[in-house]
């Protein structure tokens, strides 16, 4: 059984970090529409239509394609004082906590993942466009099968971490800088 959940952390580990590298890439994307943007609109006074709605579309992208990889890394913004402070004097009760912190977590990105996804089926099978007919319009269905995905793979890596298959302690410490 180990060995299985071994496969599975290093599957999972794996997509997230190539999750994280297009969500990277939907950053540089973004970064380049916005200068096309303003360019175009300042020199030429010939804006892009749909700028708006690439920037929303994009922004839920880059959230949820770099999550798992967050997840999987432990650099999720919260506070962790008390954990450190009870892991210094009692380390079991410390782990325990951090393990019931991640099951409440992946119970939370299966719910996630439950509720999204028949929005998902919806869009898909509707067709449902977002923007200004006529100007610039887009599907739905894949920022909601991102969303999706994102829920799934997050509440897996959550699990794993319950299970002690992946690390839930902090990569470094304050003022420690990350090595590369």
């Amino acid at each position: 059984m180990k060995r299985v959940l071994a496969a599975l952390t290093k599957f999972t580990d794996g997509v997230a970090v190539a999750a994280n590298a297009v969500g990277t890439l939907v950053v540089l994307i973004l970064v380049m529409v916005v200068n096309y943007d303003m360019g175009a609109r300042n020199l030429f006074n010939a804006p892009f239509n749909g700028a708006v709605e690439v920037v929303q579309f994009s922004m839920v992208l880059i959230v949820f394609l770099q999550l798992p990889d967050v997840v999987r890394v432990n650099r999720l913004t919260r506070s962790d004082g008390f954990l450190v402070i009870l892991g210094g004097r009692y380390p079991d009760l410390a782990k325990w906590t951090r393990r019931a912190i991640n099951l409440a977590s992946a119970i939370f990105m299966t719910l996630v993942a439950i509720a999204i996804f028949p929005e998902f089926l919806k869009m898909w099978e509707t067709n449902d466009f977002f923007g200004v007919p006529g100007v610039f319009t887009a599907p739905w269905w894949p920022v909601k099968l991102t969303i999706f995905a994102s829920a799934v793979l997050a509440a897996l890596i959550f699990s794993l971490k319950v299970l002690g298959m992946s690390p839930d302690t902090a990569t470094h410490t304050a003022g420690q800088e990350d090595v590369v």
